[in-house]
C-alpha cells in the first residue's frame, strides 16, 4: 500500500542568511502558498506512480512477461502444479501414505525432469484452479481438464494428452436407467465446475447436485440418494472397479480432450510441455504410465 507524501514548501537564501531587509514604508512580502489543486494533483501523482511500480513487481513476480514461466522453471528447477486431487484415476490422494498419486501426477513428473526441474503441486479445489493458474500461484493447471471454448478464452491449452468422455453411472440393481435419456426429472450427481456438470444440467428437469469432490458423488449414488452420476469415464470406471454395485449405463454422452493449461502469455511453457510429451510417447513412458493406471491417451 502506497502512503501520500506530505508536501510543503520553504524559501531558503542561497547562502542561508537573511533575506535583505526593506524599507519600513514598503509592505511586507508575502509567499503566496500553494494552491491546493497543484498539490492534490502532486499527491495523486506520487500515488499513481508507486501503484505502477507495485503492479510491476506483482506481474514480474508472477511470471507475467512472455516466457518469464519457462525461464524460471529451469533456473530454479521447480514447476509448480495446480491440480485437484479428488479425481481418481488422474490424480488423489493414497489413502495408504497420504501422497498426491494418479495418471496426470506420474506424467507431468516425467515431464518436469524433461525439464531438469521437479513438479511442486499445490491443490486446489476445481472450480478455483483457474483463478489461481491466472493470479500466479502456480505455472500449470493439470488436473484431467477437458479443453473447451469457454476455457480456451483464458488460458493456453498445451495437445491433447487424453481422449475422454463423459458417462452416465447408476446403481446395478436399477434397471429403469439405460442412458442418459431416462435421468429427466431423476436426481443426478456430479463435480462442481466440470464438464460432467454441464451435461448433466442439459437433462430435463434434472434434479443436479453438485460436489466438490466426485467421490462423494458415487458415495451418495450407492447409498441411494441419487439416481445417476456422470463423470469422465476413466474415472466411472475406477469406482465401478472397486465398488460392483455400480454400473454404467448406455454409451459416453460426448467425446472430450483432455490438455494442460498454462497463463496465456506462457507460450514458451506450452510448447516446451508438447515437445515433452511426445519425446515421452516415443520412449514408452506414456504407454508405461497408461498401463500402471488404466487410461488411454488415443480414442
Amino acid at each position: 500500500m502506497s502512503r501520500k507524501r506530505k508536501t510543503g514548501l520553504a524559501l531558503l537564501n542561497p547562502r542561508g542568511a537573511r533575506a535583505a531587509l526593506v524599507p519600513p514604508s514598503a509592505p511586507a512580502a508575502r509567499v503566496r502558498p500553494a494552491a491546493p489543486a497543484a498539490v492534490d494533483l502532486l499527491a495523486a501523482l506520487t500515488v499513481l506512480a508507486a501503484v505502477a511500480l507495485l503492479a510491476a513487481l506483482t506481474l514480474a513476480s508472477c511470471g507475467g512477461s512472455r516466457g518469464d514461466a519457462l525461464q524460471r522453471v529451469k533456473s530454479s528447477g521447480v514447476l509448480r502444479v495446480g491440480t485437484d486431487a479428488t479425481y481418481p484415476p488422474f490424480e488423489t490422494i493414497d489413502p495408504e501414505t497420504g501422497q498426491l498419486a494418479g495418471f496426470d501426477v506420474d506424467l507431468v513428473r516425467a515431464l518436469a525432469a524433461r525439464l531438469g526441474a521437479r513438479a511442486e503441486f499445490v491443490v486446489v479445489p476445481f472450480d478455483g484452479i483457474i483463478p489461481g493458474l491466472k493470479s500466479g500461484k502456480y505455472d500449470l493447471v493439470v488436473s484431467a481438464m477437458t479443453i473447451t471454448p469457454e476455457r480456451a478464452r483464458q488460458v493456453r491449452f498445451t495437445r491433447p494428452y487424453v481422449i475422454a468422455g463423459q458417462s452416465v453411472a447408476t446403481r446395478a440393481d436399477d434397471a429403469s436407467i439405460s442412458g442418459a435419456k431416462d435421468l429427466a426429472g431423476r436426481k443426478v450427481g456430479c463435480q462442481l465446475g466440470t464438464t460432467g456438470e454441464l451435461e448433466a444440467k442439459k437433462i430435463t428437469n434434472a434434479q443436479v447436485v453438485s460436489f466438490d469432490a466426485i467421490g462423494s458423488a458415487f458415495r451418495d449414488l450407492e447409498n441411494g440418494n441419487l439416481d445417476a452420476v456422470i463423470a469422465d469415464t476413466p474415472t466411472a470406471r475406477i469406482f465401478i472397479r472397486d465398488h460392483p454395485g455400480i454400473r454404467l449405463a448406455g454409451d459416453p454422452l460426448t467425446r472430450e480432450e483432455f490438455g494442460m493449461a498454462v497463463r496465456p502469455q506462457d507460450a514458451p511453457l506450452a510448447e516446451a510441455l508438447d515437445q515433452g510429451l511426445e519425446a515421452l510417447r516415443q520412449g514408452g513412458e506414456v504407454a508405461r504410465v497408461e498401463a500402471k493406471w488404466g487410461v488411454s491417451s488415443g480414442p
